[in-house]
This record gives structure tokens, sequence and C-alpha cells, in this order.
């Protein structure tokens, strides 16, 4: 049997503003932060935590997919639109405003508040 995911830490600009992001639009919930952290907590016990690096420190942007329903991934795409945000239905961002039908569900591409590359998929890619 293989490890199982705990949690990751996220570089963030403003670290409570990135973990509001992700708790509006991955429907998570905030737990309990120290330190320099914000941190949030995903279904099944994966905590992500938010912290801001050193002035000097130049963050580099990653890419970070989340499976959700049908259901959540409509009111994910409604906030988006909301907002005012870009969302991409491929990554090189060549499709503005759309989402896809790729692997047997739908997917979309968006940028978190410091440039981070997500993806919500409602389908596994396998």
């Amino acid at each position: 049997m293989s490890a199982t995911f705990s949690h990751t830490i996220i570089a963030a600009a403003d670290s409570a503003k990135s973990a509001q992001f992700y708790v509006d639009i991955l429907e998570a919930e905030h737990t309990q932060s120290w330190g320099f952290f914000s941190n949030i907590m995903l279904d099944e016990g994966v905590m992500l935590q938010f912290a801001s690096p050193p002035p000097t420190f130049e963050i580099p942007p990653v890419h970070k997919a989340f499976i959700c329903t049908d259901e959540h991934f409509r009111r994910a795409v409604s906030l988006l639109d909301e907002r005012g945000l870009d969302y991409w239905a491929d990554p090189q961002r060549s499709r503005l405003h759309e989402t896809n039908t790729e692997h047997g569900g739908r997917g979309v591409y968006f940028l978190d508040p410091s440039g981070m590359y997500l993806e919500l998929i409602t389908k596994p890619y396998l």
C-alpha cells in the first residue's frame, strides 16, 4: 500500500487572501493556523498551508489539479465569472472563458491570486 497525501505548503504573496480564494473555489474549510501559515482543510484530511516567502524570493508558478462534482464545478465556474476572473478550457490558455469535456468529464484552468496554475476536473484522467 502506498503512502497517503497529508499536506503541502503553497507559496503565496498574501497567505490569507490565497487561503480564502481556495476556500471559496474548492468549498474547503479554514482550519487551525499557526506561525506564518494560513491553513485550510480539504476532504479526507488533506491540508493546504499558505505562507508568504521571504521578500527576495520569487514565487514560481506550480500546477495543482482538484477533482470535484459536476455541481461543484458549475458553482466554481460561476464564482470565477462573478469575480470577473479569467479561466480557460486548455492549459495553453487559448480558449478564454470556456470549459472542456476532456477525459469523460469537465475541466477548467485558472490562476490563484499569486499566479499558481489551478485546474478543476470532474473525472480523474486515469
